[in-house]
C-alpha cells in the first residue's frame, strides 16, 4: 500500500518517476492566468492566521463545507477564524476523491512543512504550527517559494495598473507581475451595471462615450496602455458564445439602444458581441497578445444566496449550452481577415472537450500550437478532468505544444496545483512508455515535459 502524499504521489510507474524527478520538478512556473491582488503583492502582505490566507474567499472549500451541513456562520459568517478553520478540519476527512483533499495536504507540506493529516483531532496543533510559520511568510515569499518566474493578474480596462507599475521598479523582487486585459464589462452590454462602468471608462480616458466609435477608441487606448505595462494576454469570460456577423452601423445602433436602456434581443446581443470580439481580436494580433476564452460558466444559480452574499461565493455551476458552432464562426471570421491572434480556449463543460480539441486543429498555422485547448478549468482541475483534457488534446492534436497549467486562483497558497498537474502529466506519459505505446526515450519525453511545464508558455506569450 502506498503512503499518502509521499514523494511519489500520483507517480504510479518508474517512467513517471524519472520524468518527474529528472525533468518536471525543477522547472519554474509561468502562471499566465490568476486572480491574485497586485496590491497585496506590492505591499508584500502578511496574513493574520491560516484561515485568513487559506479560507477567506475560497469558494471551493466553502462549497464542500456547505455540503457537509456546516452553518454559514463558520464559512463566511461571524464565526472566529479559528472556528472556521475547525469547521474546515471537520470537513476534510470526508472529501475522499476530491482534489481539495490533495491540495490541502500538498499546501500544508509545501509552505508550512506539515506532513500530518488534517482532521478534527489534529486541527489545533496544525493551526498553531502553521500560524507560527506564517509569521515568517509574506505574499512575495510564498510566490518565490513556489519558483514562480512570471504571473499575470486579471484586470479591468479601467484599472490604473498602479501596483504593476510600482512592482516594475522593485529591485528586491525578481518575479515579473504583468496585467491581463479583461474587457468583459465592455461586452456584457445587457447587464445593469454597464452604464456605470462606461462612466468609469469615460473618466479614465477623459472623454464621453456616446457612440461605438468612442468605445472602440477608448478600448484601443487602454490596450496600448496595458501593453506598455507588459501585458501579453487578454481574457474573456464567455459564459455563452454569442456570435452573428454585423456591420459597424448595426453594432453602433445596438450600442446606442443599450445607452437608452432599451431591451436588447438575443440577435442584437449576438451581433454586438460578435462585432466587438472581432474588433478586440484584431487589436490583440497587432500587439502579439494571446486571447483567452473561458467558456461555459453558469453563474449565480442560487439567487437567494446571491442576494445574501453576492457573486463569487460558491454558487456557480456548469453551463451545457451549445457553443461550438458560434465559436467556429467567430474564429473563422477572424481567420478570413488574417486577424486571428493566438488563442486559448477553455471549456467548463467536460462534455465539450473533444469538440474543442477537434476545433482548434482547424485553425492552426505558422505558430506552433497557435490555437490552444486550455488546461482543465475550475470544476475540472482534478485528476480525472486533467486526464480527460490531456487525452482529448493528445488524441486530436499535438499535446507537445500545450502551454500547460495555471492556477486561476485568488490564493497565494495555490501554487502546488502546478506540481499536482506535473505529477499527473508525468504519470500519463510514463504510462504510455510503460505500456509500449511510446518508445522508452526518457530524454526526449523529458524535454517535452519541460516544454509543457514552462518552455512552451514562455515562448508562446513572448515573456
Amino acid at each position: 500500500m502506498k503512503k499518502f502524499n509521499d514523494d511519489n504521489f500520483q507517480l504510479f510507474n518508474e517512467a513517471a518517476r524519472k520524468l518527474y524527478f529528472d525533468y518536471a520538478r525543477q522547472m519554474p512556473i509561468i502562471d499566465y492566468h490568476c486572480h491574485l491582488n497586485p496590491k497585496e503583492i506590492y505591499d508584500d502582505s502578511k496574513f493574520k492566521d491560516l484561515s485568513d490566507v487559506w479560507l477567506k474567499g475560497d469558494h471551493y472549500k466553502w462549497r464542500s463545507m456547505r455540503a457537509r451541513g456546516i452553518d454559514e456562520k463558520y464559512i463566511t459568517g461571524s464565526g472566529s477564524n479559528e472556528e472556521k478553520f475547525q469547521a474546515w478540519a471537520e470537513t476534510i476527512p470526508y472529501l475522499i476523491g476530491n482534489p481539495l483533499y490533495h491540495w490541502t495536504h500538498m499546501e500544508l507540506k509545501a509552505f508550512f512543512g506539515i506532513d500530518e493529516i488534517l482532521s478534527p483531532k489534529t486541527a489545533s496543533s496544525i493551526y498553531e504550527k502553521a500560524n507560527q510559520v506564517l509569521k515568517t511568510l509574506t505574499a512575495r515569499k510564498m510566490i518565490e517559494m513556489s519558483n514562480v518566474e512570471v504571473l499575470c493578474t486579471t484586470d479591468d480596462p479601467v484599472d490604473s495598473l498602479e501596483y504593476h507599475l510600482k512592482l516594475r521598479e522593485e529591485r528586491d523582487f525578481q518575479v515579473k507581475v504583468y496585467p491581463a486585459f479583461r474587457p468583459d464589462k465592455a461586452l456584457n452590454i445587457e447587464l445593469s451595471w454597464f452604464q456605470s462602468w462606461l462612466n468609469q471608462l469615460s473618466q479614465v480616458v477623459g472623454y464621453q462615450i456616446n457612440e461605438l466609435d468612442d468605445l472602440l477608441k477608448a478600448l484601443t487606448e487602454r490596450i496600448n496602455f496595458f501593453d506598455k505595462v507588459g501585458c501579453r494576454v487578454s481574457d474573456h469570460a464567455l459564459d455563452e458564445v454569442l456570435y452573428l456577423e454585423a456591420s459597424k452601423e448595426e453594432a453602433d445602433e445596438i450600442f446606442k439602444k443599450s445607452l437608452a436602456s432599451e431591451k436588447l434581443s438575443n440577435e442584437e446581443l449576438s451581433k454586438y458581441k460578435g462585432y466587438l470580439l472581432k474588433f478586440l481580436g484584431r487589436q490583440y494580433l497587432k500587439k502579439d497578445w494571446v486571447q483567452q476564452y473561458h467558456i461555459g460558466a453558469l453563474r449565480d444559480v442560487n439567487t437567494n444566496m446571491l442576494s445574501f452574499l453576492g457573486p463569487n461565493t460558491g454558487y456557480d455551476s456548469i453551463n451545457d449550452s451549445v457553443f461550438i458552432l458560434n465559436l467556429a464562426k467567430l474564429l473563422d471570421s477572424l481567420a478570413k481577415d488574417n486577424s486571428l491572434p493566438k488563442t486559448i480556449i477553455y471549456t467548463l463543460n467536460p462534455a465539450a472537450d473533444d469538440l474543442v480539441a477537434a476545433l482548434i486543429g482547424s485553425f492552426q498555422e505558422k505558430v506552433p500550437g497557435k490555437i490552444q485547448f486550455g488546461a482543465a478549468w475550475w470544476f475540472n482541475d482534478h485528476r480525472d478532468g486533467m486526464m480527460k483534457q490531456m487525452r482529448a488534446l493528445a488524441n486530436n492534436g499535438v499535446i507537445s505544444e500545450f502551454v500547460g497549467m495555471l492556477t486561476d486562483s485568488r490564493s497565494f497558497l495555490s501554487y502546488p496545483r502546478h506540481d499536482y498537474f506535473r505529477r499527473i502529466l508525468c504519470n500519463y506519459f510514463g504510462e504510455l512508455i510503460e505500456n509500449g505505446e511510446y518508445p522508452d526515450d526518457i530524454e526526449f519525453v523529458g524535454q517535452v515535459i519541460q516544454n509543457i511545464c514552462f518552455n512552451n508558455a514562455k515562448k508562446y506569450f513572448s515573456f
